[in-house]
């Protein structure tokens, strides 16, 4: 399968290596409030172990806002062809019919690319099966 995409493959693996951050960092904040984690009083909590937790959360903010940055970014064919990846490696489309998922996602194109790929749990593992589909 011999693919020509404005949108270079090393860009796509940065996508998914920022999609793989972003989804840990979220998983991350659902194991915060388990049963069993330590809790501490007043007195042993500092004011600078509460400013840690907030630059942390404002990493874990950044992994993800760095993503829908990077998407947003993308031209319209470029963004076209990245939703036409996650639909391949979805399953959506095979990988010989790139070109028309590619024109039915221009034409689909209502709003952001960016909130509509992130909505997408397993978009990290959608664009490397689509990678692979297409041999990229």
């Amino acid at each position: 399968m011999n693919v020509d995409l404005n949108l270079s493959p090393d860009t796509i693996r940065l996508l998914v290596q920022k999609a793989r951050a972003a989804a840990s960092s979220l998983e991350d904040s659902f194991e915060d409030g388990r049963d069993g984690d330590i809790e501490f009083d007043e007195d042993t909590l500092s004011d600078s172990h509460h400013h840690d937790g907030l630059a942390e959360e404002e990493n874990d903010d950044l992994t993800e806002e760095e993503l829908r940055e990077l998407i947003e970014d993308l031209n319209v064919d470029e963004a076209a062809e990245l939703v036409a990846v996650a639909w391949i490696g979805r399953g959506d489309f095979e990988a010989d019919d790139f070109s028309q998922a590619a024109d039915e996602a221009r034409e689909r194109a209502k709003g952001s690319t960016a909130t509509y790929l992130l909505g997408m749990p397993l978009l990290a593992d959608y664009l490397e099966a689509g990678l692979d589909a297409l041999s990229l």
